[in-house]
């Protein structure tokens, strides 16, 4: 098979678990843009978080972000953009409000979130390193349905962590049953993210795929990540992380090695070093 596009997740994927680039990686996505592969980076993480990684690969490719809500090129100029609205994203978060839980809003040009002492030392972290950048700006307030009811905010996506178990799935629970207009997915135990109805990684990269006039067959997608599983199982050719939970192990097609074991690099060079370049295929008739 001739592989035309190359979709890879950034946390635990991409990058290694101190949150940097390997050089290896580097050299690998620079490896297949030679071979004129498309590359794009498919994320939950904000739009201008994603940038930051693209720009050190010298990516200038469009992007699939908060999880397949907000794709473009250019931050101004999406190409498509699906977003909770206002008065659903004011409901779920006053709903929210009534759980002991870090509520955040997640736009292309901001977070919003709620002041709160985490007492799980590990969860803290999590919800403090982000991984956006500096640049982004991020607010904490006391109330955010009262924030939102004087400025009104449509995020493409809203993250909750939770100190309880039984908080999330109480929560989960009550947004599923009251609002139609929405998705959740479980992430972890004490995560949550919701996003509008419909919008996932793989619908994000299939629409990408329209766009580009590529289908889901010439498509190489890597994750480490549950909400991979689904593309992964999609493509052409689903590769999991050495890394991944067991779950996305048995939806990939092939299994790599880990993050901090070059994975990325690793996967390149065992099914892309046969595979001439596009150009050249196109010149011999190979493919169109």
């Amino acid at each position: 098979m001739i592989y035309k596009l190359l979709a890879i997740n950034i946390d635990g994927t991409l990058l290694q678990s101190n949150g940097r680039l390997h050089k290896s990686t580097k050299e690998a996505v620079d490896y297949v843009r030679e071979k004129g592969i498309y590359v794009t980076l498919v994320t939950s993480r904000s739009f201008p978080s994603a940038k930051k990684v693209a720009k050190a690969l010298k990516l200038d490719s469009v992007l699939v972000t908060h999880r397949g809500g907000y794709i473009a090129q250019e931050q101004e100029e999406p190409l498509l953009a699906k977003r909770i609205h206002e008065d659903i994203t004011f409901e779920i978060v006053r709903l929210l409000e009534g759980f002991h839980c870090q509520i955040r809003l997640v736009h292309e040009n901001y977070s919003l979130a709620n002041k709160l002492k985490m007492n799980n030392n590990l969860l803290a972290k999590t919800v403090v390193n982000s991984g956006d950048p500096l640049f982004y700006p991020h607010q904490f307030v006391d109330s955010i349905s009262d924030t939102i009811m004087d400025d009104p905010s449509a995020p493409p996506k809203i993250e909750v962590y939770f100190e309880e178990k039984s908080d999330l799935q109480d929560a989960e629970k009550a947004i599923q049953g009251m609002f139609s207009e929405v998705e959740t997915l479980k992430l972890s135990d004490f995560r949550l993210e919701i996003v509008p109805r419909g919008v996932s990684k793989l619908t994000g990269l299939l629409y990408l795929g329209q766009q580009l006039g590529i289908k889901r067959s010439e498509m190489v997608a890597i994750g480490d990540a549950i909400d991979d599983i689904e593309m992964i199982e999609a493509v052409g050719l689903g590769v999991a992380m050495g890394n991944a939970p067991v779950e996305v192990k048995k939806a990939a097609d092939w299994i790599t090695r880990s993050n901090n074991q070059k994975g990325v690099g690793y996967m390149v060079k065992e099914h892309f070093r046969k595979q001439q370049p596009i150009e050249f295929l196109k010149k011999m008739n190979i493919i169109r």
